[in-house]
């Protein structure tokens, strides 16, 4: 039993073996990082002080915004250090931790999104019994309820991963520590570990996927039952900047989870696990608000209190 678990450490690949491609990348990744921080930053403050952004569509988007925050830096800090020192090592504990919060955040951003649906969905279907429906008490309890069902899923299949022995190899051929490169170094067979792993994943991803889908549906044969053309452009382009994020978060995750087993190669999934973490982060702020006229109003106007603000202090 004491030499179950040898490997103190993993090795981890990265993207490439290319020196002047890894420098691009890392300027790359740092810029798209920072620009992601910034954006979703905005997000927060504008919708957390403009009285006018007080309804509950954006009262998910800031608690999706920071979701969106802790996912990306639960993976890109790491691998920008890597990148930049030349290690490529990560402790045991080191990557743990980092699959947990990856599965964690993410999962929770699928059933937030499949929450903001059915807010959207109420709100456009139902409008005479939105505000008693969505209320402040209904909304936080919903976001506590979505914070707590991706951990707890996420637990479910991390501690039996997690409690596994790993006597070597340690080499993961990824940038970043998944479950899926993870159970490929367990020393025993791990058929159940990949079962519950893909129940969890069908679960979470398909099934928030389906709320999503039905929502829209919905939503959509709602709209075109609207009289008026600028009524339905209206309300169309709300849901259809949500839905282009929904469309492109869904379609990488079920690539990279839910695809038969050992369809495509590695190197490809490392390029669709990028996809999925840098670019979905960063499409956040640009589609759902910097988009939406009632934001750039909101932001308009607290820039010109700022901008005030600091005149008057000269």
């Amino acid at each position: 039993m004491t030499n179950r678990t040898t490997v103190r450490e993993f090795i981890l690949l990265g993207l490439t073996d290319n020196f002047p491609l890894e420098v691009t990348l890392f300027l790359l990744l740092f810029g798209i990082y920072l620009s992601t921080l910034i954006g979703n930053m905005l997000i927060i403050i504008i919708t957390q002080v403009n009285v006018q952004l007080c309804s509950p569509m954006y009262f998910f988007l800031r608690y999706l915004a920071w979701v969106d925050i802790f996912y990306m830096s639960s993976v890109i800090p790491k691998a920008l250090v890597n990148i930049a020192t030349g290690s490529k090592s990560i402790s045991l504990v080191g990557c743990f931790v980092q699959t947990f919060l990856y599965l964690a955040l993410g999962t929770t951003e699928f059933l937030l999104g499949a929450i903001m649906s059915v807010d959207r969905y109420i709100a456009i279907c139902n409008p005479l019994h939105y505000p008693t429906i969505m209320n402040t008490h209904i909304c936080s309890l919903l976001v506590i309820c979505c914070w707590f069902g991706g951990i707890s899923l996420i637990l479910v299949a991390c501690i039996p991963l997690f409690l596994m022995p790993f006597c070597g190899p340690n080499i993961m051929n990824h940038f970043f520590c998944d479950n899926g490169p993870l159970m490929k170094l367990v020393c025993v067979d791990t058929s159940f570990l990949e079962i519950i792993h893909f129940g969890l994943s069908v679960f979470s991803v398909l099934g928030t996927l389906i709320v999503n889908i039905v929502c829209y549906v919905k939503i959509v044969s709602t709209i075109l039952r609207i009289p008026s053309t600028t009524g339905r452009k209206k309300t169309f382009s709300t849901c259809a900047s949500q839905m282009t994020v929904v469309t492109l978060a869904y379609s990488s995750c079920i690539f990279m989870y839910i695809k038969p087993k050992g369809t495509i190669g590695l190197d490809y999934n490392k390029m669709v696990a990028l996809l999925n973490i840098v670019m979905v982060p960063l499409l956040l702020p640009i589609i759902l608000c910097l988009r939406n006229r009632q934001v750039q109003d909101a932001l308009k106007a607290e820039l010109r209190q700022w901008v005030g603000f600091f005149k008057k202090s000269r």
